[in-house]
C-alpha cells in the first residue's frame, strides 16, 4: 500500500514532500484515551532523539481530542500543560469539538452530541448523568458543563484551527471536497466530509493528511493519507511523521 503512493503520480512529479529543515509529526484521533497519548508523546521524543535534527520539529494534532474514551479533561489538560518541549505545536478541531461548542451554544444539540461519545466526555467533567432521562434534561447538563469547564479549556477549543498546509502537505480534521478548490473549502465538510472525500481519486492539489474516518491501519494513497485506527477502540493510536519526501509511522 504505501508503495503505491508516489506510483500513482504522474511520472514528471517530483515526490511530495516537507520543506527542508523540517520535521512534521502529525496525531490522529485521540478521543480521550489520556494513556495512549503519553505513550505516543513518548515515542515522538524518542523518535526526535534518535534522529537528531538541526531545526525544527512541528507536532500537528488533527482533532478529536474529546468523546468515547475515558478520560477526555485529561487529554486537554496534557496538551495545554506538557507540550513536546522544543516543538512547535498546532491543534486543529474536529468535529466532536464543533459538537462540544455547539452543545454549550444550544442546549438542543445534546442528545444528537451524547448519542456519538459526548456522554464520556461529561463524565470526565464531572458530571455524572447516571441514566438518559437526566441526560435528556439537556438544559441542566449544559448549565453545569459550562460550570465545570476550565476557562482556559474553552479557550482552547475556541481557538483551534481548521487546517494547515506544510510543503506539499494539507493537513484538516476529516477532508475536502472534490472539485473545489483548497482555499474555497467549507467549514462543514472538513469537518465532516466521508464517502465522497474517501472515494475519490482527484488530486486535490495538496497529499491530504486526515483523521476521521477509522481504519485498520493508516489508509495510504496517491492524494490522501488518513491516521484514524480508532484509538478509543483498538487501542492503537497513530502518528504519521513527514521529513523531505519520506515518511513512517509511529504507533501505540
Amino acid at each position: 500500500m504505501i508503495g503505491n503512493f508516489f506510483s500513482r503520480r504522474r511520472p514528471d512529479m517530483p515526490p511530495p514532500q516537507i520543506p527542508p529543515g523540517r520535521r512534521v509529526y502529525a496525531v490522529g484521533d485521540i478521543h480521550g484515551c489520556l494513556g495512549l497519548l503519553r505513550k505516543l508523546h513518548r515515542l515522538v521524543l524518542e523518535h526526535a532523539e534518535t534522529e537528531p535534527f538541526n531545526t525544527r520539529n512541528a507536532i500537528i494534532y488533527l482533532g478529536d481530542y474529546v468523546d468515547r474514551g475515558d478520560d477526555s479533561r485529561g487529554v486537554i489538560e496534557l496538551l495545554l500543560n506538557e507540550p513536546l518541549p522544543d516543538f512547535e505545536h498546532i491543534y486543529l478541531k474536529g468535529n466532536h469539538e464543533e459538537s462540544l461548542l455547539r452543545f454549550l451554544a444550544d442546549r438542543h444539540h445534546g442528545a444528537q452530541w451524547f448519542g456519538y461519545g459526548g456522554d464520556a466526555t461529561l463524565q470526565s467533567y464531572g458530571i455524572r448523568a447516571t441514566d438518559a432521562g437526566e441526560l435528556a434534561d439537556s438544559e441542566a447538563v449544559q448549565r453545569a458543563f459550562a460550570q465545570n469547564l476550565p476557562p482556559e479549556h474553552l479557550a482552547f477549543f475556541n481557538r483551534l484551527r481548521l487546517s494547515h498546509i506544510e510543503g506539499d502537505y494539507l493537513f484538516v480534521h476529516a477532508g475536502v471536497r472534490p472539485g473545489v478548490a483548497l482555499n474555497d473549502q467549507d467549514e462543514g465538510d472538513m469537518l465532516w466530509i466521508r464517502d465522497e472525500f474517501l472515494r475519490s481519486n482527484t488530486d486535490f492539489g495538496k497529499v491530504v493528511v486526515h483523521g476521521h474516518s477509522i481504519a485498520n491501519a493508516p489508509t495510504v494513497k496517491h492524494n490522501r493519507i488518513g491516521i484514524d485506527t480508532g484509538a478509543f477502540a483498538s487501542g492503537c493510536l497513530t502518528c504519521l511523521v513527514l521529513e523531505g519526501t519520506s515518511r513512517r509511522f509511529l504507533t501505540t
